[in-house]
C-alpha cells in the first residue's frame, strides 16, 4: 500500500532564495509533484517522503504520519511538515 504525502511549510526565518512561505503546500502522489519546491529541499525531503510512501514508522515521532525537516540553508531555514495521508 502507498500513500499520498503533503508538504507544508511550518515556518520560515530570514529571506528564503526560492520564495517559500509558511502556508505553501507540495502534494506527492507517486504519479507527480503538485506544487513548487526548490531542489534543495527536496533533495532533503525526499528520502522520508519516500519512506513515508511505504509505511515507515519513524520511532521518534510523536505522530507516526508526521515528520518535520528543515531545508539546508542554515542561514534562511524553512521548515516543512511531512504529513502522510491516511484513506
Amino acid at each position: 500500500m502507498s500513500y499520498i504525502i503533503e508538504v507544508s511549510v511550518k515556518s520560515q526565518k530570514g529571506k528564503c532564495a526560492f520564495g517559500h512561505k509558511v502556508g505553501d503546500k507540495i502534494v506527492f502522489d507517486g504519479r507527480s509533484v503538485k506544487g513548487d519546491i526548490c531542489y534543495s529541499a527536496l533533495m532533503v525531503l525526499l528520502p522520508k517522503i519516500y519512506a513515508m510512501r511505504y509505511g515507515v514508522e519513524f520511532p521518534w515521532a510523536e505522530d507516526k504520519d508526521v515528520m518535520f525537516n528543515a531545508c539546508p540553508d542554515a542561514d534562511n531555514p524553512v521548515v516543512f511538515e511531512i504529513r502522510r495521508i491516511r484513506k
